[in-house]
């Protein structure tokens, strides 16, 4: 096999066959391969795109380039959730919690963030002591034991995603369903879980910023799990503007804690149980969806997930006295304002602009070699459609270094748009997307 024959193929818009990819991929991985041809495949894929079969065929030779983690030792149905990314997105640290504890077992492997804010292994080491260098072997006995347990990625998960997706990110072939969809189930599929449930963004702070477009990688995936024999299910989901009224490590574990404790932010809390319900359902631990949900909301009122968090803290050798006291929680020195400049309501708080005032502060990683501050970050006040007078605060910027912080303070303002007139609410939950069905609800 001559891999000009395959650009040259591709090109013409003709399809790859799966010995085709798997040549492709194992030859970048290895090394055979040079980038220049690489590129040029990529570029043709890019513009003649795939079709369902070659995006399952690419998923799945990017999976077994690697290990494939076995958890068949992990008693019960194990479903994994990712989100596509967003602004103030914490949801793994309250929704794994409330998820183990009605019994569904939580394996989760999670990476740190490049971006706005850490990642969830990132905000998690706001507990000190906190650690996810687990062993294999631990992390399988946690799970059994308390149902919940992060580790972190391993490199030899999907190493082909991880050198494809470096070399997408340098010519411009980023955006593109297959691609994009293969990346990400390559890695879920690795990471050994019976079933999958992903929480696909939609907005200005999330990757895909049109509805259409979300839901159109939703069905990409979904088919690609479905091919491989994992039950998945995506459901779409807001990110217009932040998630919650917390951006930044500490600040959104204390409001994860919060809404454990059931005083969460109404959006954060409302995806969680939703995103739960249908983890429930796919670990068939609820026949509907209002059973499930209803067993998601038992799990706070009944302080359940609460207990759950801490001992998950706990084992993972976290301080989980946090949990109880959220003030210990890394706290930054200084805390100053925004307020409105005039009456009426917020039409928009851009939601990309949010996590680039926050990268300002220190909360996220410029590079790989950039350290995070866990304690800096921005709470907003105010949500989108709220009534606001002039003088009245926006939002708190948490900081510990001036060096950017008019920068940052100035990026925060642009966010927000202000009208006269009433606004009307965009929804948080979108629709979703399973093998058989497409519901949209707006």
């Amino acid at each position: 096999m001559v891999m000009v024959d395959l650009i040259t193929k591709k090109r013409n818009g003709e399809a790859l066959s799966k010995e085709e990819i798997d040549f492709f991929v194992k030859g970048y991985t290895e090394g055979t391969i040079p980038d220049y041809q690489a590129s040029a495949l990529l570029m043709a894929i890019y513009f003649q795109k795939m079709n369902p079969e070659e995006t399952a065929y690419l998923t799945e030779a990017m999976m077994h380039s690697g290990k494939v983690v076995d958890l068949s030792e992990i008693k019960g149905i194990k479903v994994d959730k990712h989100s596509t990314g967003g602004v103030g997105d914490k949801t793994t640290i309250a929704l794994g919690a409330m998820v183990a504890a009605c019994g569904v077992p939580v394996a989760k492997m999670s990476g740190r963030g490049l971006g706005h804010t850490g990642g969830t292994i990132d905000k998690l080491e706001s507990f000190e002591g906190f650690s996810v260098e687990l062993s294999i072997e631990d992390f399988i006995h946690n799970v059994n034991e308390i149902k919940l347990a992060v580790i972190g990625q391993t490199h030899d998960l999907a190493p082909a995603d991880k050198k494809l997706y470096a070399l997408r990110d340098v010519t411009a072939t980023i955006d593109n369903m297959s691609l994009i969809a293969g990346s990400i189930m390559s890695k879920k599929l690795a990471a050994g879980a019976d079933a999958i449930l992903l929480d696909v963004k939609t907005g200005s702070g999330a990757f895909m910023k049109e509805l259409n477009d979300s839901f159109e990688l939703a069905k990409e995936m979904v088919a690609i799990g479905s091919n491989m024999k994992k039950n998945t299910i995506a459901v779409i989901t807001d990110m217009d503007q932040p998630l919650g009224c917390a951006v930044g490590n500490s600040l959104e574990v204390k409001e994860a804690i919060d809404t454990l404790k059931g005083n969460g932010p109404k959006d954060f809390t409302e995806l969680c149980y939703t995103l739960g319900a249908y983890m429930l359902m796919l670990a068939e631990k609820a026949a509907t969806y209002d059973e499930a949900y209803k067993k998601i909301e038992e799990t706070i009122t009944s302080g359940r997930a609460l207990e759950t968090f801490k001992n998950f803290i706990e084992v993972q050798g976290g301080n989980s006295s946090y949990v109880d006291d959220i003030e210990l929680l890394p706290k930054a020195n200084y805390v100053t304002t925004i307020s409105s400049e005039e009456d009426g309501y917020i039409h928009r708080i851009l939601a990309e602009t949010v996590g680039l005032s926050a990268l300002l502060l220190g909360a996220g990683r410029e590079n790989k070699e950039s350290i995070i501050d866990l304690a800096v970050g921005i709470k907003l006040n105010k949500k989108v459609g709220d009534r606001v007078s002039k003088g009245e605060i926006l939002a708190e910027i948490h900081y510990n270094d001036e060096g950017r912080l008019k920068e940052a303070i100035a990026k925060l303002k642009s966010a927000y748009e202000i009208h006269t007139t009433p606004v009307e609410k965009r929804p948080l939950i979108y629709g979703y997307v399973k093998e058989d069905e497409v519901k949209k609800f707006n």
